[in-house]
């Protein structure tokens, strides 16, 4: 019954990639020089200083959102990366995480937060996003490299289609969640509905957001070891060549590197959102001194205005005294 049936969709979809390819060559060409900036600027910015600067860095942002014990977990993974020989192309892999983390934050939080005030947009988003985060992810460099060659550039855009979809997803989740109540009490004091968003909503949706924002880079890194055979520079490079030359230590060295940036990067991330929820945090510490200090002077304040009161009601009673 099927013999002859036949349902081209693959055929269909390389026409439209060729289409792309000859028609709009000149904003690929512009994507193209963008991208290919931002991440080598970015790579040549984190490789030039020394590299114990740089860890010094890294240990302090740890710190400041999370703790000194991940501040010293992160000197000991970033020496074990210069130990291995893997910093520069460790460098690499972070640039061209970050710069792809942050065109897809750019763009998946609008996208989120329009879903979750619109239903019939929401109802369109939710089965492309259903797409993208089960297409297998080596299926993204065939039309990237068809359009953008090999190098950083078709890493970037691969990695931002991959770790696109959990941006939206949780972005929506945390607007969709923010008490409906809370929201209604905004509406009844007349704030206006980008208020009512900036003020009330995005701040309590901000630990699902940044829970987004940390799966987004966990998914990023992954894919971002996958563009090395995009010919991406970075620790993806160094596992394609080990795995081509079946280099065990190299594969290890590599593989160990991109373990401990997706350490660094998922702890720091986790706690971004809510840094002052971790006592030995930098800010942590800072937020709870700016409490103390609100607090005393509260305190001082209310017991000003006691003291007013009572001169005042002996003032009061003295007058009150016959002559």
């Amino acid at each position: 019954m099927f013999e002859n049936f036949s349902f081209p969709i693959g055929s269909w979809v390389s026409v439209v990639v060729d289409w792309i390819r000859d028609n709009l060559k000149g904003l690929l060409d512009l994507i193209s020089t963008v991208v290919g900036f931002l991440v080598e600027g970015l790579a040549d910015l984190l490789i030039a200083p020394p590299a114990i600067v740089m860890i010094l860095i890294f240990a302090l942002i740890a710190w400041a959102v999370r703790s000194w014990q991940l501040a010293v977990g992160t000197v000991v993974m970033f020496v074990l990366i210069i130990g291995v020989d893997q910093w520069d192309t460790a460098m690499q892999t972070l640039a061209l995480v970050l710069i792809a983390t942050l065109v897809t934050i750019v763009i998946a939080i609008p996208v989120g937060i329009w879903a979750a005030r619109n239903d019939t947009v929401s109802a369109i988003v939710k089965p492309v996003m259903d797409f993208m985060q089960t297409m297998p992810a080596l299926v993204y460099l065939i039309p990237v490299i068809v359009f953008f060659s090999i190098g950083f550039v078709p890493g970037v855009i691969a990695t931002v289609i991959f770790s696109f979809p959990p941006g939206v997803r949780l972005t929506e989740l945390g607007i969709r969640g923010v008490d409906a109540e809370t929201v209604e009490a905004g509406h009844a004091f007349g704030a206006t509905p980008s208020q009512i968003l900036r003020g009330i909503q995005l701040p309590q949706a901000m630990p699902t957001i940044m829970t987004g924002v940390n799966q987004v880079i966990m998914l990023a890194l992954s894919m971002a070891v996958i563009a090395g055979m995009a010919g991406a520079d970075g620790l993806g490079k160094e596992v394609v060549a080990a795995l081509s030359t079946i280099d065990v230590a190299k594969g290890v060295d590599a593989g160990l590197s991109v373990v401990f940036i997706a350490v660094y990067l998922d702890r720091v991330t986790a706690a971004a959102g809510t840094p002052s929820d971790y006592r030995s945090s930098l800010l942590g510490i800072l937020s709870r001194r700016r409490a103390q200090r609100r607090a005393a002077a509260a305190d001082a304040e209310a017991a000003e205005v006691a003291a007013r009161q009572e001169a005042d009601v002996a003032i009061a009673r003295g007058n009150r005294q016959p002559y």
